[in-house]
């Protein structure tokens, strides 16, 4: 009995027994790896269809981001005793007043940008001259000069920047589509809170996360256009005093393009300091670029972050990004669009989700990292004894 004892304690494992934990654990890796590469099927599957419907999905992001920059104004006027149906026709109406200004605005200034180029063709001309002899004095060839300057021709910028600001505020069927689903979502947004009720119990952390990003989104975008203003005021001043043609043009430019983060800045300098280098000169073109940093870099670059706050968690990488491929999936409407689109794709697959909230930080949510000396000093701060001891 004891030899059997001892032959059964030491006889050697099976190599089948050995193996089933482990493949198990093979198994978990193989379903997280299938996991991940039908996630980015999926996902290459929808940036193809957003492609293909960029005409729809476009605008209809654009009305959603304008009604719920406007949904604060029409609970306003309901606490006023406006009934909820007037308190929508009135804010419906101000935003059709206002977007038909800036179109107006916008039209009057393309017609005007239409005259100026080829005003300065003979500018132009002996610019491209300059240039030329200077590259050829540094051994590039005749033909190669002629090919990059092929390409720029004051007639063809005109039509280029032309087609892309009215591809983004294009009359036809997106401005009808526009203003018909700004109608509808102010109209079905006074049943927002209703319905984030009753959903709430179930999804609580859906509800939860779109109501974060409403509220992200609406202090972003308002903010940028309340900065994005004063900066388009101030730049198209400095372009009169400058005596640069098509201020308002590029005001309007500056505007628009205070939506585009980290590149927004550079599309928006590069046509005036080039109309004043063909006008004036390099000086002119320089005090253009002098005065747009200025100006840009205060107001956005130093305001704008500390009145944001923690409304868009990006980092820099992200956000540059983003630009990239909405602007490649929706075209110069999506590189406007694309912090909100971003932010939305992160609530709906991050935020909702617990156990997806560890990624917060990798994306640029760095609100719960403090510096070390900070640190310190809260754990002394709160450490220290207190006086609670009457007088």
């Amino acid at each position: 009995m004891l030899w059997r004892r001892r032959h059964h304690d030491t006889a050697p494992v099976s190599p089948a027994a050995d193996a089933a934990p482990r493949s198990q654990d093979d198994r978990a890796g193989l379903g997280r790896g299938l996991r991940t590469v039908i996630g980015l099927a999926c996902a290459v599957v929808i940036a193809f269809g957003c492609a293909r419907f960029a005409p729809i999905i476009g605008p209809t992001v654009l009305a959603l981001v304008v009604t719920i920059c406007v949904q604060p104004a029409r609970v306003f006027l309901e606490r006023l005793g406006f009934a909820r149906s007037l308190a929508s026709a009135v804010v419906i109406v101000i935003v059709l007043v206002v977007t038909v200004a800036f179109t107006a605005a916008l039209v009057i200034s393309l017609a005007q940008f239409a005259t100026l180029f080829p005003q300065y063709s003979d500018q132009f001309a002996d610019l491209e001259q300059s240039v030329a002899n200077g590259l050829e004095s540094l051994g590039v060839g005749p033909e190669q000069v002629a090919a990059v300057f092929a390409t720029f021709d004051p007639g063809k910028i005109v039509g280029v920047v032309s087609g892309l600001i009215g591809s983004v505020f294009g009359f036809g069927f997106s401005t009808f589509l526009v203003l018909s689903l700004i109608v509808f979502m102010t109209l079905d947004a006074g049943w927002g809170h209703l319905i984030a009720g009753r959903l709430r119990p179930a999804r609580p952390g859906l509800v939860e996360a779109l109501v974060a990003y409403t509220v992200s989104v609406r202090r972003y975008m308002l903010v940028t256009a309340l900065l994005g203003a004063a900066v388009a005021a101030l730049d198209a001043l400095a372009l009169v005093l400058l005596g640069i043609p098509g201020a308002l043009l590029w005001g309007l430019l500056a505007f628009i393009t205070g939506f585009i983060p980290n590149i927004g800045y550079w599309i928006g300098l590069i046509p005036p300091a080039f109309l004043a280098l063909l006008a004036f000169g390099w000086p002119t073109a320089l005090a253009v670029i002098v005065v747009y940093a200025v100006i840009n870099g205060v107001i956005q670059s130093g305001l704008q972050p500390h009145i944001t706050g923690s409304a868009v968690s990006l980092n820099q990488t992200i956000s540059f990004l983003s630009v990239v491929v909405w602007s490649a999936l929706l075209g110069p409407l999506g590189a406007i669009l694309a912090l909100p689109l971003t932010l939305l794709v992160r609530a709906l697959l991050v935020d909702a989700n617990p156990d997806a909230r560890w990624m917060r930080p990798a994306l640029g949510d760095l609100s719960g990292f403090t510096p070390a000396k900070r640190r310190q000093r809260d754990r002394t701060s709160t450490a220290a004894p207190t006086n609670t001891g009457s007088v």
